[in-house]
């Protein structure tokens, strides 16, 4: 099944691993196991990403094995000296434009290969390894790390399941099988604590983010029926909250527990105008292909994509195409 991986592997030497910007806990879990595995190889590896690790997934990056590799953030003065001699891993996300600032190094590094789990677009050019029918990158990581027999320390284990469970929104959504279990059951085996990692996720939010929260549902809108959700956030209303960009994870998903709504949506704007919009639904319609119509991409029931045509345009273009696959 990973023979393709595996080549990618044994041909080259050096490797640096990423995941698409803002990284989630997915993307992070698959990048410290994959990390593992290739230095247990006798490979030399490093994680760069285009933006920081967010709060609220600070756990995941810790020094607490002797497995460890630092999560550092792409900056081409002190990283442009190691590009020549080394390939890109790039894991959870098979586009390019989602990588945000480091996706300047693919021309520049031996190789690049991808590790993904999404609905690949058809006009996607990077090439690599993806298996849709998982429920996360994390979960291939550790199918790989079985295979291979490759355990984990209990950190990496941790970050491994973090990633488990945030793509699979804790073994709920469509694509969790039973290979999602016997992955999580693994890393269990291999230290991971779920009641720890539920309240470091879950139980663990700022303030501001609850203010964030409280604000997203004063302005919130329905349409098509009661099936459409719609919450905006300013970029003011960040400033006002004392809030930073990524404290919003889990607030798209409120209006979905109201029996009538079908697709929930959460736009949030940028300082200077750039537009975020996470989608999420039930499954009666796939957000993936409404994000793809905007340049974005992700699973059926979670989705996202971001815009420059300013929000009230992008409001109105997307309430048009929600609308009318209701």
């Amino acid at each position: 099944m990973f023979d393709i991986i595996l080549s990618f592997f044994a041909r080259n030497e050096s490797f640096i691993l990423t995941t698409h910007d803002s990284p989630d806990a997915d993307g992070l879990g698959a990048e410290l196991v994959f990390a593992l595995i290739l230095k247990r190889m006798g490979k030399k590896v490093r994680i760069i990403n285009s933006s920081a690790v967010p709060k609220y997934l600070h756990f995941i990056d810790c020094e607490e094995s002797h497995d460890y590799c630092k999560i550092e953030v792409w900056n081409s003065d002190e990283h442009s000296c190691i590009l020549e001699d080394s390939s890109l891993v790039i894991l959870d996300t098979s586009e390019e434009h989602h990588l945000g600032s480091i996706r300047e190094i693919i021309k520049k590094v031996k190789e690049t290969f991808i590790i993904d789990h999404h609905e690949p677009k058809p006009a996607s050019r990077l090439r690599g390894f993806v298996d849709s029918s998982a429920s996360s990158t994390s979960e291939l990581s550790i199918e790989l790390a079985c295979e291979l027999g490759a355990e984990l320390d209990p950190h990496t284990a941790t970050a491994a399941y973090a990633g488990i469970v945030f793509d699979s929104g804790f073994f709920a959504y469509p694509k969790t099988s039973i290979r999602t279990f016997k992955a999580a059951i693994k890393t269990l085996e291999w230290g991971a604590a779920p009641n720890h990692i539920y309240k470091k996720m879950m139980e663990n939010s700022s303030f501001a983010s609850l203010l964030l929260q409280k604000q997203a549902l004063s302005n919130l809108e329905f349409h098509a029926g009661r099936k459409l959700a719609v919450m905006i956030l300013r970029w003011e209303d960040f400033i006002k909250a004392e809030a930073e960009f990524d404290e919003v994870e889990n607030i798209v998903g409120i209006p979905l527990k109201a029996r009538e709504v079908e697709i929930s949506i959460l736009l949030r704007e940028k300082e200077h105008g750039e537009v975020f919009c996470s989608l999420r639904s039930k499954g009666a319609l796939n957000v993936s292909k409404i994000a793809q119509n905007f340049g974005g991409g992700g699973h059926v029931t979670a989705a996202g994509f971001r815009s420059y045509i300013g929000m009230e345009e992008i409001v109105k273009k997307l309430l048009a195409c929600v609308e009318s696959r209701l």
